[in-house]
């Protein structure tokens, strides 16, 4: 056993799977090393939702590329049939759906064994993992500080070297902003690459979007392939990927034309953010890349009003589903201040406005492919400062606007959203730490569809400044 949990620490999901397929190491001993792991670590992270061990033990993975790897998947709008559906919500009870998300059953062919589900904020709708719920989950660099949200769960496992690579989702950065609290790599597909159903047909007006947090680049484009694809119905369809990403990568990366935007209107970015967005914009230089400052032709407060309008109705239909499943409606005490305040400012808003909301995240996907002719990748810091303390980003007074709501989500994270109402691919990377050694990711969007240009540049930046080798104060090592 303790020769696994080596190989565990230093081997990513590829590396391992390929050990066992050679019968250098069993499934079953690697299984167990993880649980191991998730049990060292998970009394200070706070990361588990639903353990599943027993399953998993009595679970034959299927053959495939990941087969015999243990993973946890996202207690959010991803039902997994093993597992409570709880949302991060007191309002779902014990509600078990008994079925598998689209996604889940994808990675599940691909030969996942699924040892437990990780926590989320409630109904993802915030920067950070804390809910009445399941309490705060902590990032593995200080504890004090927060693992990011909505995937906080899943980074904060994979960054403490629990588990090589766990599911998320995003909605509006919720995996980009935990893989950047968490100082490893995440990755947001363009909509419709990955599938949504059976249950979900575009969640919050397709701008949601599932895929995984990594300790490697190579890990996260094998998932990729392992799970998109073709997902009959769907409202939104991706093109077909001719080739493998995992195949891409052995292709040399050509140079860039990179769009730098250091900051957005009306919030700023701190000295910190700054300093590691312009580190990783040096470092692109020096791969034979051309950065060029840049200004997004983005009004992003009209944006987020749209924004919240789709996720405030959206909410409101879904709790009034919730209600119906269940025999009585939702009543605000069971929710959260932070939905208290959506659902009072915009869970009735009319129509005409869902529509108009809808219609700004089709005009701005245009206004973004336009503004991608001029470049192949926009840089910008996945967060405006350093993962907060706990606490920071939870509103408690549910007198408080939607404004200020807003002011405090969306100052600390005001980019990562954009990407996902106009559905393009982006990722964050983890490339710089702050000299209280908290991570601090850089954030680049390609074009609709191009996944395949942000893996080569991940990868090669992963091997100009590699990331694996840096453990957090909390981990699963020997």
């Amino acid at each position: 056993m303790k020769e696994t949990h080596r190989l565990v620490d230093s081997h990513d999901a590829t590396d391992l799977a390929a050990l066992i397929k050679a019968g250098e190491i069993q499934a079953s001993e690697l299984l167990e090393v993880c649980i191991e792991r998730v049990e060292k670590v998970n009394p200070e992270l706070n990361a588990v939702a639903e353990k599943l061990y027993d399953a998993a033990r009595n679970t034959t993975p299927e053959e495939g590329p990941f087969s015999g790897i243990p993973t946890m998947i996202k207690d959010l709008f991803a039902p997994l049939k093993e597992a409570r559906s709880t949302n991060g919500s007191l309002a779902l009870g014990e509600a078990r759906l008994g079925i598998d998300d689209s996604t889940v059953s994808r990675l599940r062919a691909a030969g996942c064994n699924f040892i437990g589900t990780t926590t989320s904020p409630e109904f993802g709708a915030s920067y950070s993992t804390e809910s009445q719920r399941f309490g705060a989950t902590r990032n593995p660099w200080n504890t004090a500080h927060s693992a990011g949200g909505s995937s906080g769960g899943s980074a904060a496992l994979v960054a403490a070297r629990a588990i090589p690579f766990a599911h998320g989702n995003d909605g509006g950065g919720s995996i980009r902003v935990p893989a950047s609290c968490c100082g490893i790599f995440g990755l947001k597909p363009s909509r419709g690459r990955v599938p949504s159903g059976p249950l979900v047909g575009e969640g919050w007006g397709g701008m949601g979007s599932a895929h995984a947090l990594t300790l490697s680049v190579r890990d996260s484009a094998a998932l990729l392939d392992a799970v998109a694809g073709e997902d009959l119905g769907a409202p939104y369809a991706a093109p077909a990927q001719a080739v493998p990403f995992a195949d891409l990568l052995k292709q040399p990366v050509r140079p860039l034309k990179i769009a730098l935007v250091e900051q957005i209107a009306p919030f700023s970015s701190s000295l910190e953010a700054l300093n590691a967005v312009r580190s990783t914009a040096a470092l692109c230089e020096s791969l034979g890349h051309t950065v060029t400052p840049a200004q997004l032709p983005i009004d992003l407060e009209a944006f987020l009003n749209s924004a919240f309008n789709v996720i405030g109705a959206s909410t409101r239909s879904y709790l009034d589903l919730v209600g119906q499943m269940r025999g009585t409606p939702v009543r605000d005490p069971e929710l959260e201040v932070n939905t208290r305040i959506i659902l009072r400012e915009k869970g009735g808003i009319s129509a005409v406005d869902y529509v108009k909301s809808i219609e700004m995240f089709h005009t701005l996907g245009r206004v973004m492919a336009n503004f991608m002719l001029d470049y192949d990748v926009i840089l910008t810091p996945t967060l405006t400062r350093e993962p907060p303390l706990i606490g920071d980003l939870v509103m408690k007074d549910e007198n408080a606007s939607l404004e200020e709501f807003i002011h405090l989500s969306h100052s600390y994270s005001p980019f990562t959203a954009l990407f996902n109402a106009t559905g393009q691919p982006a990722m964050s990377v983890p490339l710089y730490w702050t000299p209280e050694g908290l991570p601090l990711g850089s954030h680049f969007a390609g074009r609709f569809a191009d996944e395949a240009t942000l893996f080569a540049l991940a990868l090669q930046l992963e091997q100009a400044r590699p990331w694996a080798q840096k453990i957090p104060t909390v981990n699963a090592c020997l």
